[in-house]
């Protein structure tokens, strides 16, 4: 794994600390590089070793960046970051979780009233000081107020796409020690859940020493929280990491044991003991001939555990995949012999909601297309912002230029290998009604719309907002439905129950959003979309080729929703999309 995504945190949290300095222009150049950063398909620490002539290749990083990527590549921190962060010694990242606190609000609160965490921004909206500062008010105070507790949890937690990539590359470096004959992610990674507490690695080995001192050695751990004889802890990239070694005929138990949540566990090991067997993380036994099966840990014959699929064979039922281990029906249907046969990343054949440098994107349609048929992408389809409600900054366009912008997808999907679809994504305001004119939407191949404004309406409010829109005759499908952002804003609170039946009724598809930031719909959404024959459609919301790799965490979240490819609009080739669109 490449250190991008730390590089690029790091220039965002310079942008963050200049804002709230009101410095100009420079907070923009350092986001805009830090996204592109991110996004490289090459590792940063690569180019930055080649000299700093080599960062400068990455689209708008000059050379005053990427001379601090090379500094930070080299010595491990930024002095001018190390500066500003004395400069104004806050939190930010844990204050700009609130919803509605920005790097500027921050920089305020400092400076008038000495707010540097969380717990003090808490206590002085609860004592009325914040409404006492210039610019502020008792209505910003008390949201600051509402929000502070959602952000103190999203605090707690990891976004899957941001630990799923550091649990790869510690699998990757774990599996490749000597000492090491398998070696698998576990916990709440393994399942795929929107957000994780920490990273589990288990190792098989019989020498444990060997791969716990190996693992502190390891060159991303940045602390060593402990380190025994089979276990340790290191901190990544500000992630807990933690390591398990296991003896090989303990393997497959110990992965079992440690992969399913606590009600699947729970939930087995009852059906485990109706046959007269016992679970746990050293192998699964047959204890009936046994007077006290709770003796020990190791009681009875041993009838399988090296490998993760003896612990279900043994219990006469099929394995569910680790996404589905949540006691959600699974193990009656493994059971039953009844589990889904789940959706595949392979089985994605083309994207529905992208964005070109026509709005907010990155790159052109051109650069677009040929980034999805370099994927093995059958079709792509290009739904760049339209202006509306939620588009700030210039972003989005008008009837005007998405007609102009009409004769440029055609141009370029004359000369493209694969099929390109011109659509759009339009805004949901607060009402239900579109920021696009009709006849224009009648014209456009796909429509997709998204609420990106009034997100804090009340659940009766939301829910019939989202139900118009889905009841519009253009509509196809219905993007990033609650406009959530995970560990920053909960989106809206809707009745998905009205808006499922809402989709069935008017064919429309709920789209899951693969950006592993939103992932909106959540995977419950996407079990009852599923239920009651609902579309779901997996997209990226790309801004780049290369977050078209974001599938997998969508894919992924439909797999724990329970989806198959027949429930997805974009595993269809392209006859059957254009069947199912307007």
């Amino acid at each position: 794994m490449s250190r991008n995504a730390e590089v690029a945190t790091l220039l965002e949290e310079m942008a963050d600390l200049l804002e709230a300095q009101d410095v100009e222009y420079k907070p923009r150049a350092y986001r805009q590089a830090a996204e592109n950063i991110r996004d490289h398909p090459g590792a940063v620490e690569d180019l930055a070793a080649a000299g700093r002539e080599r960062v400068e290749e990455i689209d708008a990083v000059g050379e005053a960046i990427a001379s601090k990527v090379v500094e930070f590549v080299e010595t491990g921190e930024i002095a001018e970051l190390e500066e500003l962060r004395e400069e104004l010694p806050v939190d930010m990242a844990g204050l700009t979780a609130v919803e509605g606190v920005g790097p500027k609000t921050v920089g305020d609160l400092y400076e008038a009233l000495g707010v540097t965490t969380l717990d003090e921004l808490e206590a002085a909206a609860e004592e009325g000081r914040i409404q006492e500062v210039k610019g502020f008010g008792a209505k910003t105070e008390q949201n600051i107020l509402e929000n502070v507790p959602f952000a103190r949890q999203a605090r707690e937690r990891e976004l899957l796409g941001e630990a799923r990539p550091l649990a790869d590359d510690a699998l990757g470096y774990v599996g490749s020690l000597d000492s090491v004959e398998r070696a698998e992610v576990a916990g709440s990674i393994r399942r795929w859940k929107e957000t994780v507490g920490d990273v589990d690695v288990l190792a098989a080995s019989d020498d444990g020493q060997a791969v716990v001192d190996a693992f502190a050695d390891w060159e991303r751990a940045d602390t060593v929280i402990e380190a025994g004889a089979e276990k340790a802890s290191v901190r990544a990239s500000g992630v807990r990491v933690d390591l398990r070694v296991v003896v090989p005929e303990e393997y497959g138990s110990a992965l079992q044991h440690f992969t399913g949540s606590w009600d699947h566990n729970k939930h087995l090991r009852n059906v485990a003991i109706e046959q007269g067997l016992k679970i746990n993380e050293y192998g699964i036994f047959d204890v009936s001939d046994v007077d006290d099966p709770e003796a020990g840990q190791r009681v009875g014959t041993k009838v399988g555990g090296s490998h993760e699929d003896e612990i279900y064979e043994a219990l006469d039922m099929a394995v569910p995949v680790p996404e589905l281990r949540e006691d959600r029906g699974e193990i009656d249907a493994a059971l039953d012999g009844d589990l889904p046969d789940l959706l595949d990343v392979d089985d994605v054949r083309g994207d529905l909601h992208t964005h070109t440098d026509w709005s907010d994107g990155n790159n052109s349609i051109a650069e677009m297309v040929e980034g999805a048929a370099a994927r093995g992408y059958d079709y792509h389809v290009v739904t760049d912002h339209a202006t509306g409600p939620g588009m700030v900054g210039g972003v989005g366009l008008d009837d005007d230029e998405l007609r102009e912008q009409a004769d440029a997808v055609a141009e370029v999907a004359a000369d493209a290998s694969i099929p390109v679809f011109h659509g759009v994504e339009t805004n949901i305001d607060a009402e239900g009604g579109l920021s696009t004119a009709d006849d224009l939407l009648d014209e456009l191949d796909v429509v997709v719309a998204s609420p990106h404004a009034a997100l804090d309406q009340d659940r009766e409010t939301a829910t019939s907002r989202l139900v118009t829109a889905v009841e519009h005759p253009a509509v196809d499908i219905l993007g990033h439905p609650t406009g959530r952002l995970l560990n920053r804003r909960p989106g809206l609170d809707v009745d998905f129950d009205r808006v499922v039946e809402a989709a069935v009724d008017h064919g429309v598809a709920l789209e899951l959003n693969a950006n592993p930031h939103r992932l909106d719909v959540r995977d419950e959404v996407v079990r009852l979309a599923v239920e009651a024959g609902a579309t779901v459609a997996i997209d990226t919301d790309a801004h780049s080729p290369s977050e078209f790799e974001h599938v997998r965490y969508g894919v992924h979240t439909a797999r724990r929703g329970w989806a198959e490819p027949d429930d997805v609009l974009n595993a269809r080739n392209a006859d059957g999309l254009r069947e199912f669109l307007h």
